[in-house]
């Protein structure tokens, strides 16, 4: 326990210190290449647009300062202590790297062209093409590699699915990496989410005295709360893409390394229901020709409606620690 809140505080520390030069670093990088931002005015998404345009002057990629801490604060903590399983550190360094850079292309790209509505960068078809053939690698990697195979479900048991842990790890890991991603729309909103998230799964690792899940998570949490100092409204920074990804499919690898996939469904409660909300919009629309919502996902709702923007993002952060609570509740009574 001492190391682990060692590592927590380092990884504080580090972060803290990097995070202004970085900001002053990114706002520079705005000005110099980014052209003017324009709103087509054949938009999709007009009201999505007008309703982010008080966000069009923050900078983007804070994130990537984030991923760098972890891996480097990670490897070096595997390194020195003989307690690290280097198969599951592997894993979850594999799945935030490549998810990263995939999320880092979109961000280069976002930052060299002009904003053309809500969908900028890379096409969304092209964008779930790689997030799905990474997502497989990593279920790959988890069943053949980690040893994997069994969906465990509070109340019904135990069951050994073989093979299928494949397609169904890279269906959750995809799905919360795009979950993540859309959550990142108001100030501190998926930041302070996902620390209510971690704080979970750091009590379950513990629990179960993964000290290798414990301590990533720990240094993960570190980073988390230097960045939300300059993330809460009115914000500094953005995460960007790069870190939304790959913190989604991250957090997705913690919860199926863990084994409590219901759990992961719980605990991670007010993602799923951001990503439900913005599925049930497409759905609405390609099928019935009009929207359930007026604008989505469901906070970008409540902002058309007046809500001030902290009060949105405080209420979500509420719910989702009543998520986190009955999740870990289900989760340790399958313990």
């Amino acid at each position: 326990m001492t190391q682990l809140l060692g590592l927590v505080l380092l990884s504080f520390v580090t972060t803290s210190i990097c995070m202004v030069p970085v900001i002053d670093l990114l706002y520079f990088l705005k000005r110099k290449f980014e052209r003017a931002i324009q709103t087509d005015k054949n938009s999709e998404t007009p009201i999505h647009d007008r309703l982010m345009k008080q966000d069009e002057t923050t900078p983007s990629g804070g994130g990537i300062l984030l991923i760098l801490v972890l891996v480097v604060l990670s490897i070096g903590y595997a390194f020195i202590s003989t307690s690290v399983d280097k198969i599951s550190l592997t894993i979850l360094l594999f799945t935030l790297l490549s998810f990263g850079t995939l999320g880092l292309v979109d961000d280069i790209k976002l930052m060299v062209t002009r904003r053309r509505g809500k969908f900028l960068g890379l096409d969304r078809k092209k964008m779930l093409i790689v997030q799905g053939l990474l997502a497989l690698i990593i279920g790959s990697f988890l069943y053949f590699i980690a040893g994997i195979n069994n969906l465990y479900i509070t109340g019904l048991g135990n069951f050994i699915i073989g093979a299928w842990y494949i397609p169904l790890a890279a269906f959750v890991i995809v799905s919360f990496a795009n979950a993540y991603n859309i959550s990142d729309g108001l100030d501190g909103l998926s930041a302070g989410l996902l620390l209510i998230c971690l704080f979970a799964f750091l009590a379950l690792a513990s629990v179960a005295l993964d000290l290798t899940l414990a301590s990533f998570i720990g240094i993960w949490i570190g980073a988390l709360f230097a960045y939300l100092y300059f993330n809460v409204w009115p914000a500094r920074i953005f995460l960007g893409d790069a870190a939304s990804f790959a913190f989604g499919a991250t957090l997705a690898v913690v919860g199926l390394l863990t084994g409590k996939i219901l759990a992961l469904a719980i605990i991670g409660g007010m993602f799923v229901v951001i990503v439900a909300s913005s599925l049930m919009q497409i759905i609405s629309k390609k099928i019935f020709g009009r929207k359930i919502l007026s604008i989505s996902p469901l906070h970008m709702y409540f902002r058309y409606l007046g809500w001030e923007e902290a009060k949105i993002v405080t209420r979500f952060w509420l719910i989702q620690g009543l998520f986190a609570i009955f999740g870990l509740w289900i989760a340790l009574l399958s313990k």
